[in-house]
């Protein structure tokens, strides 16, 4: 980073002769402070949380855990900010601050970076290996990969977690997040596992969880299931192909459909129940083309008139809207597309025709994409295409982490109850959304219009092998078939198990998939199913009954806003079905981070800046001022400006405070009265009154969870401080006027930057924290947030208007091109009679900073004006 600039306008030339209580660097820089203090507070326990507490004394925060096996970039550093901000200006006010680290080590991000470092696969079925050590070299090819069992591959995450969690803590220390890194987790760890399926297990005794066969979503490419909250719509490329299926009596009703490859599961034709066009047709049947199944038309009010040719094909399953109407209109299954995104093999036993069955040769074990062309193919062939097909774009199903659509199939599931099927649940979590300060408020429609789309219960089961598993098995009766209705649950004491590779309580491992034995659900919990329990991980529910008591319902959920309807909502859910409450008091939404362009920054883009490289070039403060400078909730461009301006300003409080600290202020100088004699200057009264409306009104700021108003507020009064009143005051400063007004000088001095360093504290804690170790002892961050000082006598507009005239003389000094140090013969300033009275009290400040010999006041302008400005003749 460049050098620091440590010479101003407000570093003496000469320090003053006597002895200084403070030991200020001769050169203070912003170089070398991230770690010389990121090893300080935590060898000295500064963001520590006491566990010997009350609830009324704790602010517990439900951090958001980052993806351990990804990678951080600077929206990382922008959302966490805008959280440790808040966390810093809760202990300064006393609280007991309970901020944990969690590291997010259960999905698919794990999943594949764990598979490609060892060169491993993981397999339920495969015996654990207490010594099973990975290969020194992967292989290359995934089909070589070892396989190992669940609690290999567990380990081996844990393994390669606790290194990718170095670096993630490092760069967190290094940004300055006050978290207690005593106080971490992983989602994936023991504790976590125990936790989610206690949950589960919770969940299914109470009724909110249960096993049902039903349509599904499903990725084709990953082989799981895919939940409601995990679906993205992508603009892709199809088109309508219009063909007829036929009544009795040989006449056409043509369909348009963008997946002809459906129609063999087509289970029935449904119009609108006022489109006159086919209201003669309800309640008869009509046979398909190619495979001549007969289906039944229905009326249903989900069917548009003026989309295509008004009646549509259902298919079992072609989306959530055929999936609608499966179950409304009591339709029959007839699903062909199976789990591995193929036609099934076998002819249907609806497809009874010879023609069908020869038909439907044609297609079976294609892709659907393949099928498709088939289907076609067999339509144009046969003369019963109707018209060229009609080009388009239109919203598909993705799994957000896939690229091929999503495919509804028919699959045995686990679901939690989440109102998307019950009015009443659903009304209870709308209520318990309201129940939340929401900031921004406007993020709670965000909430309220996503729980109202909800159209069935949350799906919670996943077909992958790694992750938290589902902890029931199953009896199986003498012919070796599941009895899914009666699952076998461990005991608690138990927890975490895994059902494919321990034998469920009461059998032993030889009763494995045999007769009369039993077999164990071999799918895995829903990342989300985990993640949701925050709360209940990292505060030892069901483990640690008092310390959940004293941070349960947390105070703040901080999170980013795309992820209000996975996360936030279902972390709701499970507070209201696990403790019947909300989790939390706050919820804290940040925005997004934007590129140049003001499109999102994100991995998935190739547009995102190495956090690693604005902290190296801009020091942590920098960054954190950029990110304290927007409001919750907003969308913000990536700013190298901004960070600037950041590092400025940290670069100016180092400097301010050395000559602050030069001159002599001690700690013995801060009043903790604003009445006290000691103040006997009118100029030092008002800035000191001025202060206590900043201290005021950046407190107010803060806690309506704003700090972006309490920095614009103190930064604003920060540099009037610097630019004006440390200019005013120099000559009294130096002893000029005597030892009384340098005393009054001193202690208005001193007074303000202790409440300056406090109120900067939250945002730029390397720089305060530096500064605050020149002349305090311990740390700003275990000190008080200031209170305001009420000065009776202080006149809050004075300084403005002294600085404004000094501001003017300047002014006037450089438009001459002289030094600003150029003596002043003669001046006016003209003003309003109600600002004379100021300018008069700071007269004697005034003219010395001009070094003015004389400067007349004027009444009657309507504004303040510097006019008739007669410098002292310079040196050609």
């Amino acid at each position: 980073m460049p050098e620091a600039d440590t010479t101003g306008t407000d570093t003496p030339a000469t320090q003053p002769t006597a002895a200084a209580a403070a030991t200020v660097p001769d050169k203070p820089a912003l170089e070398g402070l991230e770690a010389k203090f990121s090893e300080r507070w935590v060898a000295e326990g500064t963001y520590r949380f006491d566990p010997a507490t009350t609830r009324e004394a704790v602010y517990s925060i439900d951090t958001p855990p980052p993806t351990a096996s990804g990678s951080l970039h600077v929206g990382h550093m922008f959302s966490f900010t805008q959280t440790d901000l808040l966390a810093r200006y809760q202990r300064m006010t006393g609280k007991n601050v309970f901020y944990p680290m969690g590291w997010d080590d259960n999905g698919l991000p794990t999943e594949r970076r764990v598979q490609n470092y060892f060169g491993v696969r993981c397999d339920p079925a495969v015996p654990y290996d207490a010594d099973y050590r990975p290969p020194a070299q992967p292989a290359k090819n995934q089909r070589d990969f070892d396989v190992v069992s669940r609690r290999n591959f567990i380990e081996l995450c844990e393994e390669l977690a606790v290194e990718d969690e170095k670096v993630f803590e490092h760069l967190f220390k290094t940004l300055g997040l006050s978290v207690d890194w005593d106080m971490t987790y992983r989602t994936i760890d023991g504790t976590s596992r125990a936790v989610s399926q206690r949950a589960f297990l919770k969940n299914f005794a109470d009724g909110d969880a249960y096993l049902a066969e039903a349509p599904t979503l499903w990725d084709v490419t990953f082989r799981t299931a895919v939940a409601q909250a995990e679906l993205e719509d992508r603009e892709v490329p199809g088109a309508y192909y219009r063909y007829a299926f036929t009544t009795h009596d040989g006449a056409p009703v043509h369909i348009e459909t963008t997946r002809p490859e459906l129609l063999a599961a087509c289970a029935a034709l449904v119009a609108h129940p006022d489109d006159e066009r086919y209201q003669h047709l309800f309640g008869t049947t009509v046979t398909s083309p190619l495979f001549g199944v007969e289906v039944e038309v229905r009326a249903h009010p989900l069917a548009k008139p003026d989309k295509g040719s008004g009646i549509a094909m259902v298919c079992t399953f072609g989306d959530l809207t055929d999936v609608t109407w499966w179950r409304e209109l009591d339709l029959p299954t007839r699903a062909i597309i199976g789990r591995d995104g193929r036609i099934q093999a076998e002819t249907p036993e609806w497809i009874t025709t010879d023609e069908g069955t020869a038909a439907y040769a044609e297609i079976a074990g294609k892709t659907a994409f393949s099928a498709k062309e088939a289907v076609v193919s067999m339509l144009s062939a046969r003369g019963l295409l109707d018209g060229e097909p009609k080009k388009i774009l239109h919203p598909v199903n993705f799994y957000e982490k896939g690229d091929k659509p999503l495919e509804v199939v028919t699959s045995r599931q686990w679901y939690i109850r989440n109102g998307g099927r019950d009015e009443n649940r659903r009304a209870t979590f709308i209520q318990r959304g309201r129940e939340l300060e929401w900031h921004p408020g406007f993020m709670r429609s965000r909430y309220e219009n996503w729980v109202e789309g909800l159209n069935g219960d949350w799906l919670v089961s996943r077909q992958r092998f790694f992750g938290v598993p589902i902890p029931v098995w199953y009896p199986l009766d003498a012919d070796g078939n599941p009895d899914y209705a009666h699952p076998i649950v461990p005991d608690d004491s138990a927890l975490p198990v895994d059902p494919v590779a321990e034998p469920a309580p009461g059998y032993d491992e030889s009763q494995r998939d045999a007769p009369g034995g039993f077999t164990g659900d071999p799918d895995v919990l829903d990342t989300w199913a985990t993640s949701s329990l925050t709360p209940q991980i990292v505060g030892r529910w069901s483990h640690d009954d008092e310390f959940f008591a004293n941070v349960f319902p947390f105070d703040l959920r901080p999170q980013a806003h795309e992820i209000i309807r996975t996360w936030l909502f279902s972390t709701v859910v499970r507070g209201e079905e696990l403790h019947g409450t909300v989790p939390w008091k706050h919820a804290a939404i940040s925005g997004w981070v934007l590129d140049p362009d003001r499109k999102k920054m994100s991995k998935s883009k190739g547009n995102v800046v190495v956090p690693t490289d604005i902290l190296e070039e801009y020091g942590a403060d920098a960054v954190r001022y950029w990110a304290a400078s927007a409001r919750l909730g907003a969308d913000t461009a990536y700013e190298v400006a901004q960070m600037k301006i950041g590092r400025r300003l940290a670069i100016k409080i180092l400097n301010a405070s050395k000559f602050v600290l030069g001159l002599g202020a001690t700690e013995a100088d801060v009043l903790s009265d604003g009445q006290d004699p000691v103040l006997v200057n009118a100029l030092d009264r008002a800035l000191l009154a001025q202060l206590a409306d900043v201290v005021e009104q950046a407190g107010t700021a803060f806690a309506a969870y704003d700090p972006a108003r309490a920095l614009q507020l103190t930064e604003s009064f920060f540099w009037q401080f610097t630019d004006d009143y440390v200019e005013l005051i120099k000559d009294r400063a130096y002893g000029a006027q005597g030892e009384e007004q340098k005393a009054s000088v001193l202690a208005a001095l001193a007074t303000t930057l202790d409440a300056i360093l406090r109120l900067f504290a939250p945002i730029l804690p390397f720089a305060t924290d530096e500064v605050w170790s020149w002349w305090r002892p311990g740390s700003v961050h275990r000190a008080a947030w200031p209170a305001p000082l009420p000065v009776a006598d202080g006149d809050t507009g004075m300084l403005p208007t002294v600085g404004q005239a000094l501001s003017g003389i300047r002014k006037a000094k450089s438009e001459a091109k002289v030094k600003q140090r150029t003596e002043v013969l003669s001046a006016v300033v003209s003003a309003p009679a109600e600002l004379l009275a100021q300018l008069q009290a700071g007269l004697g400040d005034l003219q010395a900073a001009a070094n003015a010999r004389s400067i007349e006041l004027r009444d009657g302008a309507d504004a303040l004006v510097v006019s008739d400005v007669e410098l002292a003749p310079t040196e050609a």
